[in-house]
């Protein structure tokens, strides 16, 4: 897929900081300060009750990239109050996050904690290991992680829950149904034009949920 060489038809295109900060006031003190550089006590706690993250890299193509991170509440561990470290669970194989970070280590994660307005962001850098006694912390069902991201601390600070509460995210009256949208098999077969039943396509997505969640 290709990506525009030039930005859309919309005028005016704001192409520097000065031209952006001119038409937002200045953030407060206490936005600015917020930020501690480091895990203290309050910070410790979200992240071992998040189940979830999102964790964004950048290639050497210049495109970032967002992927979904999950598992038992404190999934990501907190080794000390700079460095976190994050298992790499079976996936698809693409290993976009993890050649992108080969390539330029700069990370940033989103905490949620389901039910929470509140978020936590993390900015950092990070580094795959394979070492054993650390792959260890993470084994589940006898199966150990195929690396371990350690990520090195930079910024962290809590995000204020107006994108939470603007899309009702934990608000089960705005939750959508899922037969409303096609499933993943009927998506796949349409787009890479496969004579599978959907049907077929969405047990096998299943069974591997179910098979290799670990």
């Amino acid at each position: 897929m290709t990506t525009p060489s030039t930005p859309p038809a919309f005028s005016p295109i704001l192409k520097t900081e000065t031209e952006l900060r001119a038409i937002y006031k200045a953030p407060s003190r206490h936005v600015v300060a917020k930020n501690i550089g480091r895990i203290d006590a309050h910070f410790r706690a979200f992240i071992e009750r998040s189940p979830f993250a999102c964790l964004g890299t950048v290639g050497l193509d210049g495109l970032g990239d967002v992927t979904p991170r999950g598992g038992a509440p404190g999934f990501i561990h907190v080794l000390d109050e700079h460095v976190l470290a994050l298992p790499d669970r079976p996936g698809n194989n693409r290993l976009d996050s993890l050649t992108n970070l080969i390539a330029r280590p700069g990370i940033g994660l989103l905490f949620l904690i389901p039910g929470f307005e509140d978020t936590l962001r993390v900015n950092g850098t990070a580094h795959l290991s394979t070492d054993e006694a650390l792959m260890q912390r993470f084994v589940e069902g006898s199966k150990p992680p195929r690396s371990v991201m350690l990520i090195e601390v930079k910024e962290i600070y809590f995000h204020c829950g107006k994108a939470i509460r603007r899309a009702g995210l934990w608000d089960a009256a705005t939750f959508a149904k899922r037969t409303s949208f096609p499933s993943a098999g009927e998506i796949y077969r349409d787009q890479l034009k496969l004579e599978n039943e959907a049907a077929t396509l969405d047990a096998s997505f299943e069974k591997d949920a179910r098979d290799n969640l670990y």
